[in-house]
């Protein structure tokens, strides 16, 4: 065996992943990388091979007979190779915690804050994963996961752990300083847009029969909408929990008194037999006291709680 000759295992995995999909934008969300990193590392893939792939009409993508013959055998060698590193771990499971959640909340709240944790329980090895898509944990090395969702995860043990809520924040500095004063002096503005944060609900509680706003960047990442926010570049939609920091710090300011409810809400999700293990309680005991602390905070700074007609 000429280990030598092997394509890089990166490129691999974008190519098993693009193929599942035959998309390479849902590629990259899934890998949490940019739609031209997986696009470059299947391009290199094929030149080393020597064949093509895929079939490229425009921005959409088709296994060619090759790529179809080629991604089963991939796809079943990353799931030996998976399931090979999971059983060499499991003798190391019990002192290793791997926590799944989203790249925005991983960063504007977990990161800042799991050092406690981490400080508390030296004993345990921990691994942070953050990615949109849903943890599969029959298939994937994940113990337990915090999303933002319905709730309904069926055959899991699942913890709410905090609501939100939607409203309008701009930077200080926006438009010189001229602020608008009602909502609807938000029409002509530029409105930051979000797929997760869509502006209709808004616009219904604040009694503005408006459409869903069309022109302007849309931002996939709330990080980046709150940037953009914070740099003055428009009036963004943002959830209490992830704006807190900029809101306390008076990077952003909140607009008017009307909020709407989050559709989605935070859960603590994770394999009912691994809830009673040392790890995963000494994890949960940490973490449900840390958001009932943030949910305290956030209603003492009047970012959280509903005003009238919300």
């Amino acid at each position: 065996m000429d280990l030598h000759r092997l394509p890089p295992l990166s490129a691999l995995r974008a190519f098993a992943v693009a193929a599942r999909y035959e998309s390479f934008s849902t590629a990259a969300k899934a890998l949490f990388v940019t739609h031209g990193a997986v696009s470059h590392q299947i391009r290199a893939l094929e030149d080393e091979l020597g064949v093509a792939l895929f079939e490229r009409h425009g921005k959409r993508v088709r296994l060619t007979s090759a790529g179809r013959k080629y991604a089963e055998r991939v796809d079943e060698a990353l799931v030996r190779l998976a399931e090979a590193t999971r059983a060499v771990r499991a003798g190391n499971r019990d002192h290793r915690l791997t926590i799944s959640t989203m790249p925005s909340f991983a960063a504007r709240w977990l990161t800042p804050r799991i050092g406690e944790f981490i400080e508390q329980h030296p004993e345990l090895e921990l691994e942070l994963l953050s990615s949109h898509t849903l943890v599969d944990f029959t298939r994937e090395d994940v113990d337990v996961a915090i999303r933002m969702g319905s709730g309904q995860y069926p055959g899991l043990y699942v913890e709410k752990l905090l609501d939100d809520v939607f409203f309008p924040a701009c930077s200080p500095t926006f438009r010189g300083g001229r602020l608008p004063q009602k909502p609807a002096d938000l029409r002509g503005m530029t409105l930051l847009r979000s797929d997760n944060e869509p502006w209709r609900p808004w616009f219904q509680a604040a009694g503005l029969d408006w459409a869903e706003p069309r022109g302007g960047a849309m931002y996939e990442d709330s990080s980046l909408l709150l940037l953009a926010a914070a740099q003055g570049q428009g009036v963004a939609l943002v959830r209490s929990s992830l704006a807190y920091n900029e809101l306390a710090s008076g990077k952003l300011v909140r607009l008017f008194d009307i909020a709407v409810p989050c559709p989605w809400e935070y859960y603590f999700v994770c394999p009912p037999p691994l809830l009673e293990t040392p790890k995963m309680q000494a994890f949960r005991t940490w973490l449900l006291p840390a958001f009932a602390a943030f949910a305290e905070q956030l209603g003492e700074g009047g970012y959280h709680t509903p005003a009238d007609g919300a």
